[in-house]
């Protein structure tokens, strides 16, 4: 899709597979893209949570995750969250 000059891919967001970012004043490293979506994966080096099994029950530590959204709900526009990553620069297209 193509947004203002951007090109945004599955391929071009890929390329940003660990790539350190900060959201919401916390370091990360985004380790997924997923085509659904699409969406960026990000691990936060700040601590960890429990994971549940398929069952809910907790079994385990893991580094704390978060999805970010490219696209707001209606897929009109760049989501804020993905924009506050600055992974793209806005007047020269995808870094």
């Amino acid at each position: 899709m193509d947004f203002g000059g951007i090109d945004i891919t599955v391929e071009r967001l890929r390329s940003l597979i660990g790539v350190a970012v900060r959201h919401a004043g916390v370091d990360c490293r985004i380790i997924e893209v997923l085509e659904d979506g699409p969406s960026l994966v990000l691990q936060s080096d700040m601590g960890q949570s429990i994971q549940p099994d398929q069952y809910g029950e907790a079994h385990r530590w893991v580094p704390y995750t978060l999805t970010i959204p490219i696209f707001t709900e209606d897929k009109t526009e760049l989501n804020p969250d993905f924009l506050s990553l600055g992974v793209i620069d806005l007047d020269a297209g995808s870094k």
